[in-house]
């Protein structure tokens, strides 16, 4: 299951999001700096319309969604590179999740504190990006003397210097190495290195309540520096969405109906943080069971039958395989298969995005 990291400076509002994201977590939210210090894990489904229509059609005693483990990690400060805060611990769970979800307080409360003493998303932003851009940097540097000494005699490790110079430059400017274009095999050289700057990023723009549809000057200023990164902005309220969790799906509705919204910014974060990762979805259904089953851009059938059980891509036979809307117009199984809807595909079928599938297999 792949991790998306909550970071962002203290205080504005990583712990009550990921208490909205997951309903059950016990993440502590308090007024003061470094109020979560070790990382608070959860699992949350990835909102799908496609899984009841899907749960339906086949009777299914059970729905099961893709899911997403979202990690809450200690607020950073300034000089966290440097070991400030805490700031060593930060760095390394920021390492080991694969995206973050960047919050920044775009939402003034004289009664909570801000720990640069006001709100300033465009500095928030600079101060996080740059320590981790100065840690990185660092990384870099000792990297590179080891590689420039194999590299006199070493393909593989000129073929790393080449990249490593690359990056450099960009990381001395305080820049995230994301900014880097690279192609898959120089990625995969340097996929060991762990680079905090080279992990995609959404911005999560946290604001008051009444900014939730509109939202504010400080969002468009978080926007503006997203798009300069090439990154998404989703705009949330923390507090609406903690509200949001006792709530009836009906009060939900008709509360964020009030708000001007048609959905929570959390069901948005939860999908974009999915897109983010590079993540597909396919589905199996029948009596017993409607599943998501999450994939990676690209996989092939055998892969992809894999995520079920290593026994299904090893002994794979075929896949049969049906779109999900032609099923659904279709009104079965047996009607996509009368109108030759269902397909049979092989061991070079390239998965598609919302493909229902069956899959034949030796044991």
């Amino acid at each position: 299951m792949l991790r998306a990291g909550i970071v962002g400076l203290p205080n504005v509002g990583k712990s009550t999001l990921f208490n909205a994201v997951v309903a059950n977590a016990k993440a502590q939210a308090a007024n003061f700096p470094f109020c979560t210090i070790e990382p608070n894990v959860g699992i949350v489904a990835v909102p799908d319309p496609r899984l009841p229509v899907l749960t339906e059609l086949s009777q299914s005693a059970e729905t099961i969604p893709a899911r997403i483990e979202f990690v809450d990690i200690a607020g950073l400060v300034q000089g966290a590179s440097q070991g400030e805060g805490l700031g060593n611990q930060f760095l390394a769970n920021i390492r080991e999740v694969d995206a973050i979800v960047h919050v920044v307080r775009c939402f003034d409360d004289e009664n909570i504190i801000h720990v640069s003493g006001s709100v300033d998303p465009g500095r928030d932003i600079d101060i996080i990006n740059l320590e981790l851009a100065l840690a990185d940097l660092a990384q870099l540097e000792r990297r590179v003397d080891r590689v420039r000494k194999l590299a006199r005699a070493d393909k593989e490790a000129q073929a790393e210097l080449a990249i490593l110079e690359q990056l450099l430059p960009v990381l001395n400017q305080g820049q995230p190495a994301r900014l880097v274009a690279l192609d898959a095999e120089a990625e995969a050289l340097i996929k060991p290195l762990g680079l905090l700057t080279r992990k995609p990023v959404i911005y999560a723009a946290n604001v008051a309540e009444e900014d939730l549809a509109s939202g504010n000057a400080w969002v468009e200023q978080v926007r503006a520096l997203a798009a300069s990164e090439q990154a998404q902005v989703v705009v949330i309220s923390a507090q609406v969405e903690a509200e949001l969790v006792d709530l009836s799906p009906a009060d939900r509705q008709d509360f964020l109906a009030s708000l001007g919204v048609s959905e929570g910014g959390l069901v948005t974060l939860i999908r974009a943080t999915y897109q983010l990762l590079g993540l597909r979805t396919y589905f199996t259904t029948g009596p017993k069971e409607t599943r998501a089953w999450t994939i990676r851009a690209g996989m092939l059938a055998p892969q992809a039958a894999g995520v079920i059980h290593s026994d299904f891509e090893r002994g794979f036979i075929r896949a049969e395989t049906v779109a999900y809307q032609d099923l659904v117009d279709c009104g079965s199984i047996t009607a996509a298969k009368d109108k030759g809807l269902v397909r049979s595909e092989g061991k070079d079928y390239l998965v598609e995005e919302g493909d229902v599938m069956l899959f034949r297999f030796n044991v």
